[in-house]
């Protein structure tokens, strides 16, 4: 299993994500390098609750609150519109971290 620390550690060492990671894992890794578009691509098409949630947390980022209101609600999680976006892209990566086994 990866660990936090190994996951971001990675995002400064490579130009890829490592291809054995869950979507929302690869989704997050491109977000925090900063490529909100192949992140939100990877979001979208993931096709279950953790992908919508993953989409909404990007939403967030992107300054579209409504948006990403939508896209909690369908991943069955709570709105968020006040936590700091690091915290929840940490929150997010040891949740699919943790689960990716």
């Amino acid at each position: 299993m990866t660990e936090f620390k190994d996951f971001s550690d990675s995002i400064a060492a490579n130009t890829q994500p490592n291809r054995e990671w869950v979507d929302c894992l690869q989704a997050l890794w491109w977000a925090q390098k900063g490529n909100w578009e192949k992140a939100h691509d990877i979001a979208q098409d993931e096709g279950s609750k953790d992908g919508d949630w993953v989409h909404a947390y990007l939403h967030r980022v992107e300054g579209d609150l409504g948006n990403a209101a939508y896209w909690y609600n369908r991943a069955s999680r709570p709105v968020k519109q006040t936590e700091c976006l690091q915290e929840e892209w940490k929150a997010l990566a040891i949740h699919f971290l943790s689960s990716n086994g």
